[in-house]
């Protein structure tokens, strides 16, 4: 399929959406409506991208047959397709496509899997291990949960957007493999912070500790990404810690249903909750360490 094939929407415009709408603007898609509850937002990008900012959901599966959401939460994706609500997507889901690309729980995809199809149309989960660069640069990792015959009808999409993409499972599957990736990556952030924060408080010098860490096996992805922003204090968001907190959230959750204790992704919770509790959830995951830095006030 070809880009004319599709005509695309996008329900939720912040960092992540509002690039991966750019990427796919570049690309020469046709984006014919965007929508976020930040309406001048939506205003602003949908007059450099050519295209309209409407003021429902509904308005969007109206316009579009190939809708990408890119939400926060499990509560505002349970808004945006209420099977009562009057703005849901669900008022125009005959023969659409919905792809739906935020950290939600297993539950929550599969909820709206069914729902759409009781309308007649498709949902594709496209789980992104990413941020926001690769979303701009369509490098995301894309995790895809669905019908098979569902994502082979994105693929053509998604491989613009991408450069791993991999088809998991039924729905909700790509979904519990999204919440490992991020309860893996918050551990190793929150480990991070104790290791840089207690060679802080021993004198030790801190580029040299990151240097030997990255050659030994205290390295790690997260090293790379947030060791310079922890010890500069730099942490302009990229992931926030507050997502960080509902990824990690999901995760603890899918465990206490296995019958699992997992300490140390409840200890990982249970920080990033701190972060939220002290007024920093919207800084970035890397904000961890200002609470295991001893000259840091936000004990």
């Amino acid at each position: 399929m070809a880009q004319s094939a599709f005509r695309i929407g996008i329900v939720g415009i912040g960092r992540m959406g509002a690039n991966m709408a750019r990427r796919l603007h570049d690309l020469h898609y046709a984006i014919v409506a965007v929508y976020d509850t930040d309406t001048e937002r939506a205003k602003a990008l949908a007059k450099e991208l050519a295209c309209t900012a409407v003021t429902t959901p509904a308005r969007v599966a109206e316009l579009a047959d190939t809708v990408l959401t890119v939400v926060s939460d499990d509560a505002a994706m349970r808004h945006i397709y209420s099977p009562a609500g009057a703005d849901s997507l669900l008022r125009h889901a005959a023969h659409r496509l919905f792809i739906n690309c935020a950290t939600l729980s297993p539950e929550l995809q599969q909820e709206v899997h069914a729902l759409v199809e009781q309308q007649g149309g498709r949902s594709l989960e496209a789980c992104m291990a990413s941020s926001i660069t690769q979303a701009r640069q369509g490098t995301l990792y894309l995790m895809c949960g669905g019908r098979p015959e569902a994502f082979e009808r994105a693929k053509p999409l998604l491989q613009d957007l991408s450069a791993h993409l991999r088809y998991i499972g039924p729905a909700g599957e790509a979904a519990k493999v999204k919440a490992l990736v991020n309860m893996v990556m918050n551990a190793n952030t929150a480990a991070l912070a104790e290791g840089l924060g207690l060679g802080a408080a021993l004198g030790l010098d801190l580029t040299m500790l990151r240097e030997v860490f990255s050659q030994t096996g205290a390295n790690s992805r997260v090293l790379e990404t947030d060791g310079e922003d922890m010890q500069q204090r730099a942490h302009d968001c990229y992931f926030s810690a507050a997502h960080a907190a509902k990824d990690s959230g999901i995760a603890c959750a899918l465990a206490k249903q296995a019958g699992l204790d997992l300490p140390l992704a409840n200890a990982t919770y249970k920080q990033y909750r701190r972060l939220i509790d002290i007024g920093k959830g919207e800084l970035d995951k890397s904000a961890v360490a200002e609470l295991t830095f001893k000259d840091r006030s936000n004990h």
